[in-house]
């Protein structure tokens, strides 16, 4: 017995206990009006001229849903069924050819309905021994296909494929309805762009581009046979699994189209013997698992479609949407690089690089040393999106926005401290002790903010924590500047008034902390991450929601979050964190830029970070190990800030320097006017030779720094009193940075 036995018994017994019936049925419904009371005759007739489901309104499926990147190149898709509608005039006329002649060369006689056709059907079939036609018009295989693949519920599949006469003439009522609503034409594209024809392949063109590599256009006879000839059966006639029986099949095809007059002798005698040909391709990227490029940005793009925009995951799946987003790729493939490069895929440790649009708030790149997946034997897949969730602390990162609640006080930015080491706070407790921190490595006892902010100095930060008063102006300006990862925790931070938050003990995540520095890039304006600028549906216009109002996309940002004159300030202060010496993200620096940032390490070193920006970027850098707690062996100036540097030096110099505007408060604190001096009398002298004349002496060039030695100092303190740091300190930066 051939391999094809059993399918062809099957539809043997299908056929000849489901169509024989349903015959009988149609015949006695088309004489129902002869028989029966005119009042039920008119009725069945009105039944025909009832509304259609919506299922089978005028729209054709929906295709697959793209998703583009900001330059419009390909992100993935999201589909159920691999579907491209496509119109008649771009679907091969031998394709429809072959389709008719092989499933109902009755089709354009009938009006939906063929008892003529099927009692033919059936007997073809019975003599041949296998299904080499179709039992049903082309009319009402779209009906059930169009029923079936619009199914949501189990009860809604099981109505659409059960094996009764009941079925069979609800499926025949609708074709008839279909026929007077429709012309010919439009039922056969509609049916072919429904039709499964294997492969995951739903419609024409899915399938021409699945097994031969071509558009629907450009299918040749041999090609339009093949899948003609897949319709019925597509397990067993697919080429590239079961090339014997789909040659058979294939030749089947050609034989009818011959009989029907529609292909030459001459014809079938050259294509029959020809071997089955394909060139397959495969599938269109589904998901975000299997993304082009921004794997870990696609899943954050999913959540934000179907969680802050409702969007139902069977609307994106099966809408045919056009969703249009705010990745950059050349960003996102730099990125990309820069953490490969640090720490290869499957590395223990994970290397997260977010980048933002300072004033828009859009997500431009997310890229790990991980591929999105779900395979948990794969240590280089991760599910979790470790851009988005908050695992581990950020260090010093948070000394930001102590500064800049401190500076919203009225306390300047040449606010002095002098602090012991290990300094014990006034304020703040842990537990019953009062709260004791300390610096690792060498530091100035007496610092002003300026220098204690760019040396990232541990008991400087506590000690102004302790002229605050309290920990709630920092913590309610870290969420005002956009740390939503801080939102679940923030209350009790402020209830325990937690001195160590100044070094950043909280759980922190990395799009949250890229966002946060972005609102000072922007001078204050803070806005929302997102990552969607259009959505379109299925006719090109804008996608409505629930209300029917378009969905709400254009960016949230709050103007003034922080006032302007304190984020232009802090943005002058930390250009001097990679720019000078003493600062402690100096790996990140790119010559003939303003790169502004600030390192951090947590505590026990378990992981570090380092957030830079421009006036046109932000993007944080976080190391840490997602699973367990582990001892990196360096800090954020080290293991962070070259992964930001090598992620954006291509970014940053291929376009014109965008340097910060001047800051909004006084760095230094203000000079006294000199007193004027009066000179002493000049006693008279007998008149000499006057000298040769000099040019007057050029004024002192106007500096930002002062400079003693090779090291320059900040603006506002005496260098005498703070003498250069060790190499040693200067290389390897101290945990609190």
């Amino acid at each position: 017995m051939s391999a094809r036995a059993h399918p062809r018994f099957r539809a043997f017994g299908l056929l000849f206990l489901v169509a024989i019936p349903l015959a009988g049925a149609l015949i006695a419904g088309m004489l129902m009006p002869w028989v029966v009371a005119p009042g039920l005759a008119a009725r069945a007739s009105a039944d025909l001229l009832a509304p259609l489901p919506s299922e089978l309104g005028s729209q054709s499926p929906a295709g697959n849903t793209v998703v583009l990147a900001a330059d419009g190149s390909l992100i993935t898709h999201f589909y159920r069924n691999n579907r491209t509608p496509v119109s008649a005039d771009q679907i091969a006329d031998v394709m429809k050819q072959a389709i008719v002649d092989i499933e109902d060369s009755r089709f354009y006689e009938h009006r939906g309905l063929d008892v003529e056709g099927t009692a033919r059907a059936l007997v073809r079939n019975v003599l041949a021994g296998a299904v080499v036609e179709g039992g049903s018009t082309i009319t009402q295989q779209l009906v059930k296909q169009t029923l079936l693949q619009s199914a949501v519920t189990p009860e809604q599949r099981q109505a659409a494929t059960e094996e009764s006469v009941g079925r069979k003439l609800r499926e025949a009522r609708l074709a008839l309805a279909l026929e007077q609503q429709y012309s010919k034409a439009e039922i056969l594209t509609r049916y072919l762009n429904i039709v499964y024809f294997g492969g995951g392949a739903y419609g024409i063109q899915a399938a021409a581009q699945r097994f031969f590599s071509v558009n629907a256009a450009d299918l040749t006879l041999p090609q339009a046979a093949m899948l003609a000839g897949m319709v019925q059966t597509p397990a067993n006639d697919d080429p590239l699994t079961n090339p014997e029986q789909a040659f058979e099949r294939r030749n089947q095809v050609l034989e009818r189209m011959h009989e029907l007059g529609h292909i030459s002798a001459q014809e079938l005698a050259e294509f029959s013997p020809q071997p089955v040909a394909v060139v397959p391709s495969e599938p269109p990227p589904n998901g975000c698992v299997d993304a082009v490029i921004g794997g870990f940005f696609c899943d954050f793009l999913q959540r934000h479609l179907t969680q802050t925009l409702s969007i139902s995951q069977d609307t994106l799946e099966n809408g045919g949407l056009t969703i249009r987003t705010t990745l950059r790729p050349d960003l996102q493939l730099s990125g990309d690089r820069a953490v490969e490069a640090q720490l290869p895929l499957g590395h223990p440790l994970a290397a997260m690089f977010t980048a933002v649009e300072p004033g828009s708030g859009r997500v431009l790149a997310m890229s790990v040393n991980r591929r999105f997946g779900y395979d948990v034997t794969d240590p280089a897949q991760e599910s979790v999106n470790l851009n988005v969730a908050a695992s581990q602390g950020a260090g010093s990162t948070y000394k930001v926005f102590v500064a800049a609640a401190a500076l919203e006080r009225g306390i300047p930015p040449w606010n002095t401290i002098t602090t012991s080491d290990p300094y014990v706070s006034r304020v703040y407790k842990e537990g019953p002790n009062p709260y004791v921190v300390q610096n690792v490595g060498n530091y100035p006892a007496t610092l002003t903010m300026v220098e204690a902010l760019i040396r990232s100095s541990n008991t400087y930060f506590v000690a102004l924590e302790d002229q605050l008063g309290s920990v709630e102006g920092p913590v309610r300006m870290a969420q005002r500047m956009g740390l939503f990862s801080l939102d679940p925790v923030a209350d009790q931070v402020i209830g325990e008034n937690r001195g160590s938050f100044t070094l950043g003990a909280e759980a922190t995540s990395p799009l949250a902390l890229a966002s946060a520095y972005s609102t000072l890039a922007a001078n204050g304006t803070q806005c929302v991450p997102t990552p969607v600028t259009e959505i379109l549906d299925r006719t090109g216009a804008p996608l409505t929601g629930a209300d029917g109002a378009p969905l709400p996309l254009a960016p949230v940002c709050t103007p003034d979050a922080v006032p302007p004159p304190i984020a232009t300030t802090l943005n002058q202060i930390l250009v001097g964190d990679t720019a000078l010496p003493i600062g402690t993200g100096t790996r990140a620096a790119i010559p003939g830029h303003q790169i502004a940032g600030k390192t951090g390490t947590s505590q026990n070193r378990f992981s570090v970070a380092f957030v830079g920006y421009t006036p046109r970027y932000a993007a944080s850098v976080m190391v840490l190990n997602p699973k367990r707690n582990e001892d990196l062996g360096g800090y954020g100036g080290r293991l962070a800030a070259p992964i930001w540097h090598d992620a954006m030096l291509p970014i940053v110099t291929a376009e014109p320097p965008a340097p910060f505007p001047p800051p909004g408060l006084q760095l230094e604190p203000p000079q006294p006017p000199r007193p004027l001096v009066r000179a002493p009398p000049r006693r008279e002298r007998p008149p000499a030779a006057p000298p040769p004349a000099e040019p007057p002496p050029a004024a002192p060039p106007s500096v930002d720094v002062a400079v003693l030695g090779d090291r320059p100092a900040i603006p506002g303190r005496s260098s005498a009193r703070r003498p250069a740091p060790p190499a040693s300190r200067r290389s390897l930066p101290g945990p609190a940075r």
